[in-house]
């Protein structure tokens, strides 16, 4: 069955061409739900409230663009809607954040421990910081996401990459200490 049919079922809440849909695209949709979660327990559950909205909103998809793409967006504006309710940007003023960029070492840091940190960041900086970093929107399109401002979405990523830095900086010189 091609996609395109695929997605016409999912239209007539065909549940067989849903389990079919879950099954080609949740290992995908669940790293970009891990990317966003606090944890794995998380996750899971942002993936399952993701498909309902996909399945409740297929008819919304004109078959403009990439699925896939739609698919994320959705998957994206779910979990960041759990986010919004529960208030968890802070206001900082920008002009005291500086830039402060991660310069990483990929032979000491591994990608596991990398996303790790990643998840252990308060909400807001995470959610600014994957939206920003991993999948490139601006801080326009963040704020407007996230239902904040610019200046919120640029002094939260600051304030991630100070914290990752300082975290990636304690966990190096605790790897040399072992080493000597």
């Amino acid at each position: 069955m091609s996609l395109k049919q695929l997605i016409e079922k999912c239209k007539k809440n065909d549940t067989g061409a849903q389990s079919e849909l879950y099954k080609l695209y949740a290992s995908k949709l669940f790293a970009l739900c891990l990317k966003y979660s606090r944890n794995y327990t998380e996750a899971q559950d942002n993936l399952q409230e993701s498909f309902l909205t996909i399945f409740d909103k297929i008819g919304q998809y004109k078959g403009k663009g990439s699925f896939e793409g739609w698919l994320k967006r959705v998957t994206i504006n779910r979990v960041l809607q759990e986010y919004r309710k529960e208030k968890v940007f802070d206001i900082t003023n920008e002009n005291t954040l500086e830039d402060n960029y991660i310069d990483l070492d990929e032979d000491t840091i591994s990608i596991d421990y990398l996303l790790k940190i990643i998840q252990e960041l308060p909400d807001r900086y995470r959610l600014v910081f994957n939206l920003y970093v991993l999948d490139g929107y601006s801080h326009k399109d963040i704020a407007s996401m996230l239902n904040i401002s610019t200046g919120t979405s640029k002094s939260n990523l600051a304030r991630a990459r100070q914290i990752l830095k300082q975290t990636i900086e304690d966990y190096k010189s605790t790897e040399r200490l072992k080493s000597l």
